[in-house]
This record gives C-alpha cells, structure tokens and sequence, in this order.
C-alpha cells in the first residue's frame, strides 16, 4: 500500500515563501513522477509541478522561476519551494505519484498567502 504525506504548508504573507515535503512509502518503484497540484475554492485542481525519477521536470507557466520542485530518490521525499508567493495561490496543495500507469494522492496541505 502507497501512502503519501505532506507537511510544510501554512499561512505566508504575500511575496513569502514556504518549502513542501511530501514522503513516500510502501511499495515505490524506480520508474515514477512525483509532483504537486493545487486547488483552489470552486476551482479544479491544477498541475504546480512534477519532477521524475531523472530529475526531470515541468512546470506549471505561472509559477515558473518562483518554484523549484526537487526530490530525493533515497528518501522517496519530494520538495517544493515556493518563493514570491501571490494571494491568488492560496489553495490546498496536493502531492501525487504516478506509478505503473497509477495515481496516488496524499491528503493536502494548506496554503494560505494572505497579510
């Protein structure tokens, strides 16, 4: 069984930053991608950020060069670091694997940028 568990996220003033973790565990392949989305209220959920097992990654346009998603394939552990962050970006962020053609989704962290 995959269990996913995010932790870092909170309330930030805007132009703040905060840095997700979400870690992995069970049953984790090599082969996977691990990344962020976010939703907002009334809002669907949207793609932040994904990073694979290569360390390649991509990036939702809006957060370009504010964000860096990174990971450590030892720890199964995935990171987002969120820089100049906008009141529009509160939402609750969720942290995915995909593995073996198979999502897995932890239970959300909330963001909050407000002053």
């Amino acid at each position: 069984q995959v269990q996913l568990v995010e932790s870092g996220g909170g309330l930030v003033q805007p132009g703040g930053s905060l840095r997700l973790s979400c870690a992995a565990s069970g049953s984790i392949f090599a082969i996977n991608i691990m990344g962020w989305y976010r939703q907002s209220p009334g809002k669907q959920r949207e793609l932040v950020a994904t990073i694979d097992n290569n360390g390649f990654t991509k990036y939702a346009g809006s957060v370009t060069g504010r964000f860096t998603i990174t990971r450590d394939n030892g720890k199964n552990t995935v990171y987002l670091q969120m820089n100049s962050l906008k009141r529009e970006e509160t939402a609750v962020y969720y942290c995915n694997l995909e593995m073996d053609r198979r999502d897995y989704w932890g239970q959300g962290t909330q963001v909050t940028v407000s002053s």
